[in-house]
């Protein structure tokens, strides 16, 4: 954002070491600098201002602040500073794109969504006014694709006046994502574009004994339990970023990935990553939430998921050791097993899903964030 001059004034003000009050007062114009814990909703409301036209005198496409960023306040807006308060849990924890979209509004509600997404994309919808707990979102562009409750009516989570959306993108998705946002009678419509992965198809070659699994009499009951565990719809219970699963980064096979289990067989994608380990080395659950499958399968071998409300699911496959039961609560960080070699694996290695409502999404979105 390009400071005014009397942003410049106070930058120039601050490197002499002159002391100016966050809420300052320079002739007819005001000037406040955002602290830890501030939002645009909040810094309008607390002064009578209407957010959007917050927004429109600063030349932001983004409610986005910054700690230290400088913003011009209208003449009559009151000049106190509110005593710093606790950011709400559910803000987005991540700087703003670098190309953010345009931001609209809908009956007073500011709506944000990202510049640009690629297929199995996880992201969030950011809403914010005193009315944004009452909206409703859905995204009309999954209708027709394969994705599980296509077009789901999804209710914001949050607080004070600060709220979002978890969303996805399917893997195979190129058409554009289209999302409306419902206050009242008032419907706002936008879209995003959708960039595809183009990756080769990987056609892999795996032993008899391996293949074989595909078709066990288990594997009925192996994608019942799964698809259930989609199906949950419990509030968020995590307030801290995410975090790996594993102390190696390394990777050994993409997420994404279009493949073949069998020659001439279906194409189907990778929905996860796998991280390469030792036999034994310790898997940590990525965030807080409650173990909902905890057991053995033919496919996924040794599998723990973890549900952790608004629609997100953690699952980890072909552990040798599994350390948690069904029902247990787990923190980030806990060691829920061990990495194997179990189910449909050719070599030790930790399987790794981040589930949207069912959908697969690209696990390093999450990481040392609070939403992708």
């Amino acid at each position: 954002m390009r400071l005014s001059l009397l942003a410049s004034v106070l930058t120039l003000s601050l490197a002499l070491g002159v002391a100016v009050p966050a809420g300052a007062q320079s002739g007819a114009a005001l000037v406040y600098t955002v602290r830890a814990g501030d939002t645009l909703y909040r810094i309008a409301t607390e002064r009578g201002l209407n957010p959007a036209d917050l927004l429109r005198l600063n030349n932001l496409t983004s409610p986005d602040l910054s700690v230290g960023q400088v913003l011009r306040l209208p003449s009559g807006a009151a000049a106190t500073t509110p005593a710093p308060t606790k950011p709400a849990v559910t803000k987005p924890a991540t700087a703003a794109p670098a190309n953010p979209a345009p931001v609209n509004v809908v009956s007073g509600v500011t709506v944000r969504a990202p510049a640009r997404l690629t297929m199995g994309d996880a992201f969030v919808l950011r809403l914010s006014g005193q009315d944004a707990g009452n909206a409703v979102v859905s995204f009309p562009s999954e209708t027709g694709e394969d994705v599980r409750k296509p077009a789901e009516v999804l209710t914001p989570i949050g607080a004070a006046g600060e709220y979002v959306v978890l969303g996805r993108v399917v893997l195979g998705k190129t058409t554009p994502l289209v999302y409306t946002v419902r206050v009242g009678q008032d419907v706002l419509k936008g879209s995003v574009p959708v960039s595809a992965l183009d990756q080769p198809i990987q056609h892999l070659t795996l032993a008899k004994t391996l293949t074989d699994r595909l078709k066990a009499p288990e594997r009925p009951a192996e994608e019942k339990v799964v698809e259930a565990a989609y199906a949950l719809r419990t509030p968020q219970a995590w307030s801290r970023p995410f975090s790996p699963p594993l102390d190696s980064r390394s990777v050994s096979s993409s997420f994404g990935q279009p493949r073949t289990y069998l020659a001439g067989g279906p194409v189907a994608y990778h929905y996860g990553m796998d991280f390469p380990a030792k036999i034994g080395t310790p898997v940590r659950a990525v965030n807080d939430g409650r173990v909902v499958i905890a057991a053995t399968y033919p496919v996924r071998g040794g599998l723990v998921a973890i549900d952790h409300g608004a629609g997100l699911l953690s699952l980890y496959f072909h552990q040798s050791k599994l350390l948690v039961k069904v029902g247990q609560v787990v923190r980030r960080g806990d060691v829920i097993g061990q990495v194997g070699t179990t189910g449909l694996s050719a070599g030790p290695h930790l399987h790794l899903e981040m589930r949207v409502r069912g959908e697969g999404t690209l696990p390093t979105l999450y990481f040392n964030r609070l939403w992708p």
